[in-house]
Order: structure tokens, then sequence, then C-alpha cells
């Protein structure tokens, strides 16, 4: 059974939209003030939540604009309740990441209606979709059916990059969203003396340069092919068309982009405070999660040169070198040329547990 939160200070209102949703199936809680509205919809598992505009304490832009910025909540479907029918106040709901009004007075089917395809869209986008060539497909498949633009899988470009060959630099103007296709590819930052940072590592299925296109600034790092890898080239122009035209899209990117932060601040804490081989070993588990194929298979190999291994760490090669020939005089990798074998994860996972 879905739920529904429902914010409306007119007491007959809100009890007549209850009962026609609860008639319809739905469980439906009740707010009458915005306050208390964002507080049940931090506090509860909703799947939509229906919001009157004009309201005391706290009218409904201040509740989109808190539910809009909490991660917890920010997916949520958001339907406008008014008697406001003026279409700046459409526009300015819009803009703030509305899904969608119902200008009262309205009926049953109309209130059902919006509510059904507010949920139906929300879980055509709430799907994990698989790292691999029919994931991406299902994906942009979906986009195409939300908001019938144009297949950006067949409209868009596919390049094809050499191992250690540049997608975009740090400092250039964007003009693409990128989402890899196949291969492996870095993200990284450079200091001013040669010395690199690795910020991320990128697999089949995931999109990238998108938070420069958000934030409308040049590239603040550089992409680079760790091994020979196609990627698709989507044209900003329809990126942006994308977002404007459906706000769920547009939170899905949101949510990309807050996993993104996180996991900077969690690398940004460990490299200081974590030891370089608790790092190294934590960046070897790492690399098996986003990289190994069979998640039943005991081993893991990957082929990575030692600079970027380091780059990624946040350490000299040279500690990251003697690092590498401990574990191996311990049994837990095997080492041959570029090649880095985790004996056994479960062992090498314990192995972590034990001395850090």
């Amino acid at each position: 059974m879905k739920t529904i939160l429902l914010i409306e200070d007119n007491n007959e209102v809100r009890e007549n939209t209850a009962e026609i949703l609860e008639l319809a199936n739905f469980k439906v809680l009740q707010a009458e003030n915005g306050k208390i509205g964002v507080e049940m919809a931090n506090s509860n598992a909703v799947d939509l939540i229906i919001c009157d505009i004009m309201m005391p304490v706290l009218d409904g832009y201040g509740v989109i604009h808190l539910i809009s910025n909490n991660p917890k909540t920010a997916l949520i479907p958001f339907i406008f309740l008014t008697a406001k029918s003026e279409r700046n106040d459409f526009r300015k709901g819009m803009e703030m990441g509305a899904d969608d009004y119902i200008s009262k007075p309205f009926d049953d089917i109309e209130l059902l209606k919006a509510v059904e395809s507010r949920l139906k869209k929300s879980e055509q986008l709430k799907g994990d979709y698989t790292r691999d060539e029919k994931g991406i497909n299902t994906f942009l498949d979906d986009v195409k059916s939300l908001q019938e633009l144009k297949n950006l899988s067949e409209t868009a470009k596919v390049k094809n990059y050499k191992k250690k060959e540049l997608i975009y630099t740090e400092g250039n103007n964007p003009n693409y969203l990128y989402l890899l296709q196949k291969g492996k590819i870095k993200t990284f930052r450079a200091h001013e003396y040669g010395k690199e940072l690795i910020i991320s590592l990128l697999k089949v299925g995931d999109f990238f340069g998108y938070t420069v296109l958000l934030d409308e600034t040049p590239y603040n790092e550089s992409a680079e092919a760790l091994e020979d890898s196609s990627v698709v080239m989507i044209p900003k122009e329809d990126f942006y068309a994308l977002l404007n035209n459906n706000h769920g899209v547009m939170k899905q990117f949101v949510k990309l982009l807050s996993n993104e932060i996180q996991e900077k601040e969690e690398q940004l804490l460990k490299m200081a405070y974590s030891s370089v081989k608790k790092r190294v070993a934590e960046a070897l588990i790492k690399l098996q999660k986003q990289y190994q194929q069979n998640s039943k298979d005991a081993s893991f190999n990957i082929s990575i040169s030692r600079e970027d291994l380091a780059n990624i760490v946040g350490t000299a090669t040279e500690s990251l070198i003697r690092t590498l020939s401990d574990f191996k005089h311990e049994r837990l990798i095997e080492i041959k040329g570029s090649n880095i074998t985790i004996v056994d994860i479960n062992k090498f996972e314990a192995y972590i547990k034990k001395y850090f």
C-alpha cells in the first residue's frame, strides 16, 4: 500500500481529499500545516506528497524547498494543491521542483489520475539500473517514455578512446554529458607540480561530467581512459532539455551528485586519518567491488599501474610499492607485472578488520 502525505490547512478539504485517497486504497498521513508536514515527511516512509500552497506557519513553497534540499525526501514526487490558478504561481512551483498541480475545486477522478500518474513515473525512475549495456538502454528508454524525447542512445554519438587518452581536461568548458559504454575511465585532479589525485574510477553504465553541467562551470578535473573505452556523448543541450522537461530525471542526477559528494568526503577523511597500509588495502577492496564480474569468485585480479594505484590511495609510489610487497609477503596478494591478484577476498577483508 502506497503512503501519501497530505498537507492542507483547511480541515474540510483535507478530510474530503484523504477520504477519496483512502477509498482508492492509499494510506494517508495528514498534516494541518507545512511545518508539521515537513516533520512527518522526515519521520515516515512517504511515496508521494500533496501540498497546499497558501498555509500558515510554513507555506507550500517553503515545504518544497525543505523537502527538495533533504537527500532523504528529495526524490518524493510532489503535487501542489491550490486554488490559485495564475500562471506565475504554476511557473514558480514547477521551477522549485513540483511534479504536478491540481487546482481547486477538483473531482475524485482528476485527483486519482494525477496521483497514479506521478507514482507510476516515480516507480520507473526508482529502479537500480544494472551497470551494463542493457541497464544503460533501460534507463534511456525510461527517460524517453517519461518525457517523449528522442532516444538519447540513438541520437548521441559514441566515441572510442585509446588507453591513456584524455576525454576532457581540467579548466575546459563542458559540452557533453558522458556515459561509459565500454572500458574503464578515471577522473583526476593534477597538482601544480604534476602530482595526481584520482577522484573516481568509472565503470560501464556510469554517467560522468554532469557535475559541471549542473553548476554551469568549467571542468574542475580531467578524465582519462584506463583502457580502450567507448563513451556515449550526449550534447549538453539535450541534457538540459531532459532535466527541464522531467523533474524526476533531474532528481536522479541530484541523487548521483549527492552520492558523489559523500564519497569524496569519505575519501578525504580516510586520507587524513588512515594509515597508508589501510588505505592501500581499502583501495584494492574498492577495485574488487567496482570491477569484479562474478561476485562469487574468491579471488580478484586487476591490471593497474603503480602510479594510478598510488594516486587513488593518495600516497607516493614508493610507499605503495613497499605496502604491496608487505601484502605479498603475507600471501594476501600475488603480483605479476602490472597485475595484482587478491588471493582470497574473504581472507583479505578479515585481515583489514583484524589489524586496522
